[in-house]
Formats: structure tokens, sequence, C-alpha cells
């Protein structure tokens, strides 16, 4: 269980997971041990999976952000774990989902250039034996950022 203590540090390492032991022992009112004992007990427990850093696609020359959908033909376990194998070699698809409704996946993609995003849908995810469909969206303005989880 969290107390509102725990829920406080999982949100202040959400916005800045650079906070040293100190740091959040200030902000928690707590000294620095305490605080980094819980920090490494919600690590051990799992409520903190990792530590990233968010770059930034435009300066890596990724001008095109976008959803595709893909739609299976046949659903069978050889074509979804053949489909998923396919999704973790590419390095352009960031994210990947299994959706309810009229597609089966949803995938978020960053590539260089239109002509990037056609090759990953021509060459790669069509071609794949299970694939029948892809429809895709481009992503014109992003409003808001992935955020923290709610705490």
């Amino acid at each position: 269980m969290l107390d509102p203590t725990d829920t406080k540090l999982l949100a202040a390492l959400q916005k800045d997971a650079h906070l040293t032991a100190q740091q959040l022992g200030d902000l928690l009112n707590l000294s620095p041990s305490q605080a980094g004992r819980r920090r490494q007990r919600l690590e051990t427990e799992g409520y903190i999976e990792g530590y990233a850093a968010r770059l930034n696609p435009a300066k890596l020359g990724l001008a095109v952000q976008g959803f595709v959908q893909v739609h299976l033909g046949s659903h069978g376990p050889e074509q979804s774990k053949g489909f998923a194998r396919l999704v973790a070699s590419q390095p352009q698809i960031t994210s990947a989902w299994t959706m309810t409704g009229e597609a089966d996946y949803l995938l978020r993609v960053y590539c260089a250039d239109l002509q990037a995003l056609n090759t990953l849908i021509h060459e790669i995810l069509l071609p794949h034996p299970g694939v029948s469909r892809v429809q895709s969206q481009i992503v014109m303005a992003q409003l808001k950022r992935d955020a923290p989880l709610p705490t």
C-alpha cells in the first residue's frame, strides 16, 4: 500500500528523476536516508520501473510522428507472436498496444520524414503475413506531451 508520502515521492520523481535523496528528503520532510530508503523500496516493489531521459524528436531528425492502426487477417497465436516480434525489432515504433475495436494494434511511430513512414508501412508492416490492412494518421501538432501518471 502506498501512503501519502510515497505518492508525493512518486509524483516528484515523475517530474524530475534526478532528485537526490537530500532533495527528496527536503520535499517530503524526511531525512535523506529515509527518503532514499523509500525510493529504494518503491523500486524494489515495482512502482518505479526505471529511469529514462526524454529526448526531443525534432532535434534527432525525427520530423514525423504518427499513429498506425494495424488489422490482422487472422488471429492465431503464431500471427500475433510474429507480429509482436516484428514490432519489437523496429526502433521507429516507440509504443505498441493491442486494442479493442476495429484495429488489432495501435503503433506510435517516429520517422525522419514521410518517405521513411511510407517505407515502414509498405516494406515492413504490410508484407508481414498476418497483416491485412494498415491505416496511418500523421500528427500535425502534439498538444500535450506524455504526462506523468496520476498519483
